[in-house]
């Protein structure tokens, strides 16, 4: 203990080669998994959760086969474990074989993100979405809107606070499915730490990595807070 501390105290830390060497472009590649599966799972589960919530019984689109079909394949996406999933995806970018994309490093994972986040962020969605007053959406039915616009103007609108909390739950979870990425070749932070820190007892690596997530957790939920705050007019 007293010599980690040493370490640390004379920045022999920082010299590292691992550090001085790799930290940035570790910390590069996870901003790039992190920022476009985020993206992805954005575009893809806001429209799937809102759905997932009008297509009840009682919703807009009442379609009740349509939702347990769709409630059934986002409980799969849900159930399989991260690492499980992402070996799945690679598997299936391998068979595909496109010239542009591998089955290794950060771009690859950065669909198994996206999957594995997807179903999770469509079910938040959904309650927030659920979580809207119903009176809103009579008074609007009543001025005759249609119900696309509804469900965009009213529900996603009065429910946006509560969606973006969500997003920000969200990325953050992806950050640290992107750090599990790094033990299955998805390259980042996690690499670094698993690669340089762990298989060669490089205790410090892991230290400066693990210091570096908690910053990125931290702004992340900063702004997140921020976003919510601005666009709550209540």
């Amino acid at each position: 203990m007293i010599t980690i501390l040493t370490a640390a105290a004379d920045g022999s830390w920082f010299a590292n080669p691992a550090i001085a060497r790799g930290l940035l472009p570790a910390l590069v590649e996870t901003l790039y998994m992190v920022g476009l599966s985020s993206l992805i799972t954005v575009l893809v589960g806001l429209p799937l959760g809102v759905l997932l919530a009008e297509t009840r019984k009682d919703g807009l689109v009442a379609a009740p086969v349509t939702n347990r079909v769709i409630g059934a394949l986002v409980n799969l996406g849900r159930a399989i474990p991260f690492i499980i999933l992402a070996i799945i995806v690679l598997f299936i970018i391998r068979a595909i074989d496109l010239p542009f994309l591998k089955a290794i490093g950060w771009p690859a994972f950065t669909i198994a993100l996206a999957v594995s986040a997807i179903p999770y962020f469509a079910r938040l969605v959904e309650s927030n979405v659920l979580a809207v007053e119903h009176g809103k959406v009579e008074a609007a039915q009543m001025a005759g809107a249609p119900r696309i616009r509804i469900m965009w103007d009213v529900l996603v609108r009065e429910a946006l606070p509560s969606i973006i909390n969500s997003i920000t739950i969200m990325i953050i979870t992806v950050v640290g499915y992107s750090a599990m990425a790094g033990a299955v070749g998805g390259g980042g932070l996690g690499a670094l730490a698993i690669n340089q820190g762990y298989q060669r007892y490089h205790f410090d690596v892991i230290i400066i990595v693990v210091a570096v997530i908690l910053v990125m957790v931290q702004v992340i939920q900063l702004v997140g807070d921020m976003f919510s705050r601005l666009v709550d007019h209540r």
